[in-house]
């Protein structure tokens, strides 16, 4: 009997399978990959499973503990989604590319070596580029060269840390480094932090997502800035500087989103700023922290990928993604609207939807370890993203001045698939013990009190009040 298998198996074997399908046949087989990858996540037990000795050093493909496990539910649960969200499409090429990147992000977080991790790290930067690729224009294959020297760059550094790191411990296994200064401390930061779009090193993100397809760039959103989150909590918790850099994160993002017009670049400020919640969390590096980040991850990869869902379909039916050459949708494509205004509620922290129940928490954090700046600067970044995403896009798009463009409703999977990551939603913001009780550590915190309900109302709704006037 086997006591373990690795999800990354089906997704990347299952990947050259693909192509023998055809029809209905082939999107039958699309969601079922990452259903059962599902199943086999959430029958998983913690340990360590798949070890094996290499020139003297330990290589384990199989590191199961509540801070990988979390991750493995969501990016399986996206997976399905947004397979759903991808059934429409006709080409294995991307198909294929999709599940490679998820099975080698599967890799990623079960790794329990640096090998290991370094060998997934590198394949999930070049299929992820091949989703930007797969537009086929000039300036998005111009992006995609941008995307994979950035990360090129980032696995160098990564892999010059990776090395480092053994000639000074003498072991590749992956855990917290030692803050100890050291080349090797620093390189191995630099490379996580490219993958996290931790400014100065994230303009690849919003260069480069925007131009991918428009079923490409819900899974770019899944992964890529998730696998980097996830190794800065595994192996750099509680450094000071990521603090700052999150806080730096959190307010640069709504800042260049506020500005923009291109609706897809502009959820991508969006991700960098939402990012910066987390960073910020693991740099404090308390439970509560830890907690706030990962929980804060949980909810960013479905309302995220919600937003971009909503407005993928718009730019789908439509051809435009600018917003002065939008308006007036709400007519023809009211479903699509309800569902992305859920998005648009969840990423800006209203009770009783998902964001509200994990970015409290980080506040919160930061409030515990007597941070007031901190405090403060990541409350004013909610009142910007409430503005942005759930205010400014949506009016714009949807209504503003008619374009008379009169487009109907997306393909039916694309409905179904914002539906179920709706749902989520609110589910998790109704009931966020089901999501609490799978974080790395013992939650203690109660996210509707009186102070954290009126405290997020306040200030989304001044930020109402100067949108409107």
């Amino acid at each position: 009997m086997i006591d373990w298998f690795h999800p990354s198996i089906l997704f990347i074997l299952g990947a050259f399978l693909i192509p023998l399908f055809k029809g209905k046949a082939r999107q039958i087989y699309l969601v079922l990959i990452p259903a059962l990858a599902f199943i086999d996540v959430v029958s998983m037990s913690p340990g360590t499973y798949w070890t094996y000795n290499f020139l003297g050093n330990e290589i384990i493909l199989g590191k199961v503990d509540r801070l990988s496990l979390v991750f493995s539910y969501i990016f399986t649960i996206m997976s399905f989604i947004g397979m759903v969200y991808a059934l429409h499409v006709d080409d294995y090429d991307q198909h294929m590319a999709t599940f490679i990147y998820a099975g080698s992000s599967m890799g990623a977080i079960f790794a329990g070596d640096y090998f290991t991790l370094f060998v997934f790290w590198e394949i999930m930067a070049f299929t992820s580029a091949y989703l930007i690729f797969a537009k086929r224009e000039k300036q998005a294959i111009e992006a995609a060269f941008r995307y994979i020297l950035v990360h090129i760059f980032g696995g160098a550094c990564l892999l010059g840390g990776i090395i480092l790191h053994y000639a000074d411990t003498g072991s590749i296994l992956f855990g917290p480094i030692a803050h100890d200064g050291s080349l090797g401390f620093y390189l191995t930061l630099v490379g996580f932090m490219v993958n996290a779009a931790v400014p100065p090193l994230h303009a690849w993100l919003s260069d480069a997502y925007p131009e991918s397809t428009v079923t490409g760039t819900v899974f770019l959103s899944i992964f890529t800035t998730k696998v980097g989150l996830y190794v800065l909590a595994r192996a750099f918790p509680g450094t000071e500087m990521l603090v700052w850099f999150g806080t730096l994160m959190a307010l640069y993002g709504v800042i260049y989103a506020t500005m923009e017009n291109d609706c897809r670049r502009l959820l991508a400020y969006h991700m960098v700023s939402q990012l910066g919640y987390m960073i910020a969390g693991v740099g404090m590096g308390t439970e509560i922290g830890i907690n706030g980040s990962v929980a804060h991850a949980f909810n960013n990869i479905i309302y995220k990928g919600l937003l971009f869902m909503g407005a993928g379909a718009v730019v789908y039916m439509t051809g435009i993604r600018k917003l002065t050459e939008l308006g007036g949708l709400y007519r023809t494509m009211p479903i699509t609207f309800v569902l992305y205004m859920v998005g648009g509620f969840a990423i800006s922290a209203f009770p009783l939807f998902s964001g509200f129940v994990s970015k409290s928490m980080v506040v919160a954090a930061a409030q515990h370890d007597h941070r007031a700046a901190v405090t403060l600067l990541l409350t004013l970044a909610s009142s910007g993203t409430f503005f942005s995403t759930s205010l400014k896009l949506p009016y714009y798009m949807f209504f503003a001045k008619d374009s008379g463009i009169r487009v109907k409703e997306p393909p039916l999977n694309m409905l179904i698939a914002m539906g179920i990551a709706a749902f989520l939603c609110i589910a998790i913001g109704v009931f966020p013990g089901a999501l609490y009780a799978l974080l790395p550590y013992t939650v203690h915190f109660e996210p509707y009190t009186a102070d954290h309900i009126t405290g997020a109302l306040g200030i989304l709704m001044f930020t109402l009040l100067g949108f409107i006037l």
